[in-house]
């Protein structure tokens, strides 16, 4: 019985805010600035480069510790439940009464380097391909979260993995709507500008 409070612990993980913890340690609130959204580029955006890696690789921590330690207790299933609760909890974060906080990518990121690290390879390289050649951050973890469901079924993974596959891709699009919007109205700020995200 208590095994299952682990699937808790990975949705608490996938909770703490690191944009916003950085921003209290510059004494900006994130939320305020940029986009407002509480994620590694609108981080990178407001508080400087470091700053921003420094979430980014938070935001991956603490979506593949969640995975890997449900993994580590129920197996692969178990893995994919403990990496989809954390993105739900990056994303809907409980310490900000549910409301939107996060688009799901880096956490994202950290659960799919634990579980299907082949298919990460070549989603980062998606990733950065679009970004350098577009300048496009939103449209670089969209067309990446695309490559992880294709890639998925080119390397045949297991059900288990495809079905986080699916799941995890289609969260990360899902909570892009607006920046998809933004693309098709050419208003989406490009990589190194100040608003939008």
């Amino acid at each position: 019985m208590f095994a299952y409070l682990i699937f808790l612990l990975a949705y608490l993980l996938g909770a703490l805010p690191s944009a916003f913890l950085a921003g209290k340690i510059k004494n900006i609130d994130v939320r305020k600035h940029g986009s407002g959204n509480m994620g590694a580029t609108n981080t990178f955006r407001v508080l400087g480069p470091l700053w921003g890696i420094g979430v980014l690789a938070a935001d991956a921590l603490k979506g593949g510790l969640a995975a890997y330690l449900c993994w580590l207790v129920f197996g692969p299933w178990g893995g994919i439940a403990g990496g989809l609760l954390a993105m739900l909890g990056h994303s809907f974060n409980p310490y900000f009464g549910f409301q939107r906080t996060g688009k799901g990518a880096a956490c994202g990121l950290g659960v799919i380097v634990v579980l299907i690290p082949e298919v990460t390879i070549v989603a980062l390289m998606v990733f950065i391909l679009v970004v350098f050649v577009s300048r496009y951050v939103s449209l670089g973890s969209i067309l990446a979260a695309v490559t992880v469901i294709i890639m998925a079924f080119v390397f045949q993974e297991p059900l288990a993995y495809k079905v986080l596959a699916l799941l995890g891709a289609s969260t990360v699009i899902f909570l892009h709507q607006s920046n998809i919007k933004r693309i098709l109205n050419g208003t989406e700020a490009k990589f190194g500008k100040n608003k939008g995200e």
